[in-house]
C-alpha cells in the first residue's frame, strides 16, 4: 500500500508550502514526513520542475552539518568525481546495496535481541514452573492417598471380621500340631 503523495511547492523566496496540509513548512518538517513513511514530492511553484532529489539532499546535508559523523569524506569525494552517468549509477547501486545490507543487519540484530530477551526470561519461567509443579504433585498425591484410604475403609466396612477373631492372632498350622 503506497501512502498518499504529499506535494510541496517551493517558491522563489525559498519558502516551502505543503499543499495537503495547507501550511508553510521547513526542511525539518519534510524530514519528519519522510521518516513517517510519507511519499514526498517537492516541485518548483513557477515551473513545476521536480526538486525532490535536491531538497532531500539538502536535508541530508543540513543533518550532517549538526553532527560530527555523516557521510564519509571519501564517499563524498567519489560522488563528485563520478560525474558521468555510469559512475553515478555505480555509486547509486553501491549505496542501495549498502543500505539494504544495513537494513538486514538491523533486522537480524532486532531478532537476536528479542531471542536473547526470551532466553533471559526462560530461567525465570523454569524456576516458576519448578516451584509450582511440586505443589500440584502433592495435591494430586494427597487426593490419590485419600481415595485409596476411602476405598480401604469401604472394603473393611463391607467385610467386617467376626468379633471372635478380633484381637486374636491368626492360628497357623504349626501351632495346631503342637497342641494335638
Amino acid at each position: 500500500m503506497n501512502p498518499a503523495k504529499v506535494v510541496i511547492k517551493k517558491y522563489a523566496n525559498r519558502r516551502l508550502y505543503d499543499t495537503s496540509g495547507s501550511r508553510y513548512i521547513n526542511l525539518e518538517d519534510i524530514a519528519a514526513l519522510v521518516r513517517n513513511g510519507k511519499d514526498v514530492q517537492v516541485v518548483d511553484a513557477a515551473s513545476g520542475e521536480d526538486l525532490t532529489r535536491v531538497t532531500l539532499t539538502q536535508i541530508i546535508v543540513e543533518d550532517a552539518r549538526g553532527q560530527p559523523s555523516g557521510l564519509p569524506l571519501e564517499l563524498l569525494r567519489q560522488l563528485i568525481v563520478a560525474s558521468d552517468r555510469v559512475g553515478q549509477e555505480f555509486i547509486m547501486w553501491y549505496l542501495n546495496s549498502a543500505f539494504d545490507a544495513y537494513k538486514k543487519v538491523q533486522s537480524s540484530l532486532q531478532d537476536r535481541l528479542s531471542q536473547m530477551q526470551s532466553a533471559a526470561l526462560s530461567p525465570l519461567q523454569t524456576v516458576k514452573s519448578f516451584l509450582q509443579t511440586p505443589a500440584a504433585n502433592q495435591a494430586r498425591g494427597s487426593s490419590d492417598e485419600l481415595r485409596e484410604l476411602r476405598h480401604r475403609i469401604a472394603e473393611l466396612e463391607a467385610n467386617p471380621k467376626p468379633k471372635s477373631q478380633r484381637g486374636r492372632p491368626a492360628v497357623t498350622s504349626k501351632r495346631r500340631r503342637k497342641k494335638a
